[in-house]
């Protein structure tokens, strides 16, 4: 059945997809954002959840560039503890080629005198470190997976902070980062510290390696 596409439940199944597609095709120097469901519907299905088939716009927020439509399906299962599966269909060749900046990104924490660290990114001001908005767009990718594997129809996750990073010197065809980021659901209001250990590079994306829900006792949040 057709549901409103400005009502809750289709908002909150946009936010999850949008998780979704930043992990799989996003990079440091690329991040997108859906918005304005265009046409939303619900399917039942006895036994497994709920499906919800959405087209909705797109745009490549960095290089402020719209993508187009996005047409997408997600299913919200029954068991909570299975994340959404999600399918979707854009037009490729509307996507910037980010590649060059990548290269470039890669090449200058790899040759950082000393591993990178950094806290409060934004900081209370919401200001941004120079340097930092790639370190910044990296640990959302990141947390996109993490929010993509927890959403359910009832949370509408947002990154609201990277905490921390700490760049790991490990090996040469890889970046490795522990992050611990704060996760801000609108619908519960909770904040939530969650650390993980992100490995990245140019060629095969981003990858959460481990990932752990922290105690909110843990460290001043």
């Amino acid at each position: 059945m057709e549901i409103p596409p400005t009502h809750y439940p289709a908002t909150r199944a946009m936010k999850a997809v949008e998780h979704y597609i930043n992990y799989h095709y996003g990079s440091p120097n690329k991040i997108f954002t859906l918005h304005g469901v265009k046409k939303a519907t619900l399917e039942d299905i006895p036994g497994v959840g709920h499906k919800y088939i959405l087209q909705c716009s797109m745009k490549d927020m960095v290089n402020e560039k719209d993508v187009g439509v996005c047409n997408a399906e997600i299913l919200f299962h029954q068991d909570q503890k299975t994340a959404p599966k999600v399918e979707c269909r854009f037009n490729m060749d509307q996507i910037t080629n980010s590649q060059a900046a990548d290269n470039e990104f890669f090449t200058r924490i790899s040759n950082l005198p000393e591993p990178l660290t950094a806290e409060y990114i934004p900081d209370s001001y919401g200001h941004i470190a120079p340097g930092m908005e790639q370190i910044r767009y990296l640990g959302y990718l990141a947390a996109c997976y993490i929010m993509w594997q927890n959403s359910t129809e009832g949370t509408l996750y947002n990154l609201a902070q990277i905490r921390s990073v700490q760049q790991v010197v490990t090996s040469a065809d890889f970046l490795e980062f522990d992050y611990t980021v704060l996760l801000h659901d609108f619908v519960s209001q909770e904040i939530i510290p969650w650390q993980m250990q992100v490995l990245w590079n140019p060629k095969e994306g981003i990858k959460v390696e481990r990932n752990a829900r922290k105690p909110k006792s843990c460290g001043h949040y």
